[in-house]
């Protein structure tokens, strides 16, 4: 929306330069020649010119320039009006050197143009105040870029600063509260489990029938480790392995496996580059669809495919599990966050459950060549 307004403006500003070149045209006294059709169109195109000056702002800088020796070489006394807006612009951009060059060439230009038009013949010292004057608006354009420039760059820094400070704030807070899990949670749960172990091994030593209650409450200790083990693989893999992409993704499937689950990886097409965010939410899709697997779909097979195509990345999960057809999966902080990252790309997330049984998660992410 802001490239819109911008375009918009620039148009507006090279069509109103355009008229008022024009006006001050037709305004003049002039002695009538041949060249007058010249004159007006190199009036009107210098103005005009400046509309695709914040895309292209050293070929306008050099259009703008020509425009303005060539009206004056017409017999037009009007101020270079548009290759003031053309500085302005180029040295905004960051275009220093070239600008100065430019600018210095049209100090000279200028005046050698008008004095061949007949325009002032008058002696020395008109020239030396008109070519004061020309200087003292070339330096205030220039010097009005770059400070807008300079401005411009302050507040991309402070925004960048602003964006890792949050990061990094986000990252220790993930470490810590990994750290007082491990510390607190992780102890505690260990003890149970423990205990739980000791006690059915016990019993069964003794020939005793071991009670339900106990075993459910080992089954559950075990339960409750793995999860939190999990838990604090993600949160020590967020703090200290942020650029993790899909590189990293046989390592998922091979960590996978060692849970008993029958994990496959499948990669097709051709791999380009991909844009570093497309890059490092493929991985979490991946990272996220397999933990979900290995948490609640009583799954035995698990199945990755990644595909590279020339306009998107397509990533596919599927398991064998409980999920059935029809059924409305679960809402959860795993799924939402994965759609959150798929949506703030401009992609497509489709998660539910497969028809021959089990459950899918199937991504599309666009990788555009564009800021």
């Amino acid at each position: 929306m802001r490239t819109v307004r911008s375009g918009a403006g620039d148009r507006a500003i090279a069509v109103c330069v355009a008229a008022a070149l024009l006006v001050t045209g037709l305004s003049k006294q002039h002695p009538a020649t041949n060249l007058d059709p010249v004159g007006y169109t190199l009036l009107v195109a210098g103005g005009l010119a400046l509309a695709a000056g914040r895309k292209a702002p050293v070929p306008v800088l050099a259009v703008t320039g020509l425009c303005a020796v060539g009206y004056q070489a017409a017999g037009f006394d009007v101020p270079a009006v548009a290759y003031l807006f053309a500085v302005y612009a180029a040295m905004r951009a960051g275009h220093r050197v070239i600008t100065v060059a430019a600018s210095v060439t049209m100090l000279a230009a200028l005046p050698l143009a008008a004095m061949a038009a007949g325009l002032h013949d008058t002696g020395a010292a008109l020239a030396q105040a008109r070519g004061a004057l020309e200087l003292a608006w070339l330096i205030a354009a220039g010097a009005a870029g770059e400070a807008l420039r300079q401005a411009e760059r302050r507040a991309d820094e402070a925004e960048r600063t602003r964006e890792e400070t949050a990061r990094r704030r986000a990252d220790e807070e993930r470490l810590h509260i990994a750290r007082e899990l491990h510390d607190s949670l992780t102890h505690q749960i260990s003890v149970i489990k423990v205990q739980a172990e000791v006690a059915v091994h016990v019993a069964r030593k003794r020939g005793e029938q071991v009670p339900e209650a106990l075993l459910a409450i080992r089954e559950a200790g075990r339960e409750a480790a793995r999860e939190l083990r999990a838990t604090l693989e993600v949160l020590r893999d967020d703090g200290e392995n942020p650029m993790r992409g899909l590189d990293h993704v046989p390592d998922l499937v091979r960590r996978a496996r060692t849970t008993g689950l029958d994990a496959t990886l499948t990669v097709e097409g051709h791999r380009d580059d991909v844009p570093a965010a497309v890059d490092r939410t493929a991985y979490r899709i991946v990272q996220e669809s397999l933990t979900n697997i290995a948490r609640h779909a009583c799954a035995t097979t698990a199945a990755v495919w990644i595909d590279h195509r020339p306009d998107a990345l397509v990533i596919r999960v599927d398991d064998d599990g409980k999920a059935t057809p029809g059924a409305a999966p679960v809402p959860g902080v795993g799924l939402l966050g994965m759609r959150e990252r798929v949506t703030a790309l401009g992609g497509r997330l489709r998660a539910e459950p497969r028809g021959e049984g089990g459950f899918t998660v199937h991504a599309e992410l666009p990788v555009e060549r564009t800021p």
